[in-house]
């Protein structure tokens, strides 16, 4: 097994990103970027990891596992994109890469409609508007990645609402960046952490606060809010995450 490449190699490499895979199946079970000699040090890797473990494991079994050079001679940030888009495109799901990779929510895998959306956007205008509507900006660990599922269980909750109020709601709106990701159509709203989630929260978090159980809106709904800029409904300096509409 080919563990150090010569001067020669390393020069041409500069930053490049590769992919180790199962050698039986062909599946890739990790993506990472480097320079150097950085593709084989997980060959040596001895951490409780998922990636080192699967390793060690072909490893024992007296295989090894196959390493391929995705791109190379790239500068930094370009192998960071690639990076985040490859393991976006593979889906982290399928990988034992414990992240995202760098910047993978701004470089990282991203339908057209949405990178339009995201550099030149359709303003909502109020008159435009004719549903009660709440806006909800939802968090920092939003990816354009991510599954239908983890975008709604990501908006759904916890929040802070006078909930008679929230119920009068039609629809929810998640918002990132001032972009409209997704629209749902509320059925009703729980106490906190009282509803099945798939994702893991902290009980604690979800104490006095709500979430909601709905669907993806019907599709004349969606084309009327979805990828529509809302950012002008928010003041500058905000914090509040929830605005009503109207």
């Amino acid at each position: 097994m080919l563990t150090r490449f010569s001067p020669r190699t390393i020069k041409e490499l500069a930053s490049y990103v590769y992919v180790y895979s199962d050698p039986d199946t062909r599946e890739p079970f990790y993506v990472g970027k480097g320079r150097g000699n950085r593709v084989f040090d997980h060959l040596k890797d001895r951490a409780d990891t998922p990636k080192a473990a699967k390793i060690r494991q072909l490893l024992r079994h007296g295989k090894e596992p196959l390493i391929e050079i995705l791109v190379y001679g790239l500068d930094e940030e370009t192998a960071l994109k690639v990076e985040a888009a490859a393991i976006d495109l593979l889906g982290i799901d399928h990988l034992t890469n414990e992240v995202r990779g760098f910047e993978s929510r701004r470089y990282g895998r991203i339908t057209v409609e949405q990178l339009e959306a995201q550099y030149h956007s359709t303003a909502l205008c109020e008159e435009d508007i004719v549903d009660n509507l709440m806006m909800i900006r939802i968090s920092n660990t939003y990816s354009d990645a991510l599954s239908p599922l983890e975008l709604y269980e990501m908006t759904r909750g916890f929040w802070r609402v006078d909930v008679n109020r929230a119920r009068e709601v039609d629809y929810v709106l998640a918002v990132y960046q001032g972009i409209v990701r997704e629209v749902y159509k509320v059925v009703d709203w729980f106490p906190g952490g009282t509803t099945f989630m798939q994702r893991e929260e902290d009980g604690a978090w979800a104490k006095n606060r709500y979430e909601f159980v709905g669907r993806i809106a019907d599709e004349p709904v969606r084309q009327r809010y979805r990828l529509k800029n809302v950012a002008h409904f928010f003041s500058k300096g905000c914090q509040i995450p929830i605005r009503y509409v109207p």
